[in-house]
């Protein structure tokens, strides 16, 4: 892929999050999911590229657009897969709290891992952290690996993890052997960024989220030279089902950073719409917008953080929906 459309998938999280911002702590989660879908679905359009929805919404006939196998894009080359969650943390916004982001990955065709809306296992650290990991290995046994690997006592490291009774026994442990614990409430795309970000305070990621996030985190683990592994737990056998349908013949394999991504061209975007750990929030001015973005390139390994400012009354086509949205939410 071309280098330039960094900078156009960084105007598709932008717009994203801008149709989004001002829903933030109006406590309607699927208005500010509609309003950033919409906006993403037609920033898309712009973009010269033949892409296909393999990461999106949902099926066909549970999502009006950004659903899986959708093509986005102006239809001319590069053939490419997208990943994409306009809103990752659809409570964060509702309720006014951080690391809500907009954010996709695209990678060439057939090169990112598809995988269903079901639960993953997980765990993820950043690059300090490579290569020491197990999912399938004890929490003690990961603790200690990673932080031999990055020179802290185990008390000195942060483990970050969704606040579920399904993590119990995690915390638990987690707790007995000295470590420090973050709980988050939803979100664990930015949290298992931040394994990769050093002034984010967080060394590594366990536990059970939505697989398709796990695709998005490791796109961007990716890119920051960070690692993740996976394991999809479907519940019944209509998810293991939908598991083999989209080509994973064996539903418990062990997912490394080769299955999550093919090859070593990706590149990551998000756009923060609350502050978070490493982006800033949406903020309005007037008749202007200022967002912060983050946009990855794996060939390159560069990171760049873009601060943007938008003139409203230029970019109606973004900003009108999420205003009658939030005249209809409130």
């Amino acid at each position: 892929m071309e280098r330039e459309l960094a900078l156009e998938f960084v105007r598709v999280t932008e717009a994203a999050a801008l149709a989004t911002g001002r829903l933030m702590g109006r406590g309607d989660k699927e208005s500010a999911d509609d309003a950033a879908v919409k906006a993403m679905r037609m920033a898309f359009d712009t973009v010269y590229i033949d892409g296909v929805v393999v990461i999106g919404e949902g099926e066909m006939d549970e999502a009006p657009m950004l659903y899986i196998g959708e093509k986005v894009g102006a239809g001319t080359p590069p053939q490419v897969d997208v990943a994409v969650d306009p809103l990752e943390g659809t409570n964060l916004v509702a309720k006014g709290l951080p690391n809500a982001l907009s954010v996709l990955s695209v990678a060439p065709r057939d090169c990112l891992l598809h995988a269903p809306d079901i639960y993953m296992d997980k765990i993820a650290v950043g690059p300090g952290a490579k290569g020491c990991i197990d999912l399938d290995a004890p929490v003690e046994r990961n603790l200690r690996r990673v932080s031999e690997a990055l020179g802290k006592k185990v008390e000195d490291i942060v483990a970050v993890i969704l606040d579920r009774p399904r993590h119990d026994h995690i915390v638990k442990e987690l707790r007995r052997l000295g470590a420090r614990v973050k709980l988050i409430s939803d979100g664990d795309v930015s949290a298992a960024i931040a394994t990769a970000v050093e002034w984010s305070g967080v060394d590594i990621l366990f536990g059970i989220g939505g697989a398709p996030e796990g695709v998005l985190a490791a796109a961007a683990l990716k890119c920051m030279g960070g690692e993740m592994q996976g394991r999809l737990a479907p519940e019944d056998d209509e998810e293991v089902e939908r598991v083999k349908e989209m080509g994973l013949e064996d539903p418990a394999q062990l997912l490394l950073m080769s299955d999550f991504i093919k090859g070593d061209d990706v590149i990551f975007s998000a756009t923060g719409i609350t502050d978070g750990d490493l982006l800033q929030g949406v903020r309005y001015a007037g008749n202007t917008a200022s967002t912060h973005s983050v946009v990855m390139r794996s060939q390159t390994g560069t990171i760049r953080l873009i601060q943007a400012t938008h003139r409203l009354d230029k970019k109606p086509h973004y900003v009108a929906r999420s205003f009658s949205t939030a005249d209809r939410a409130g």
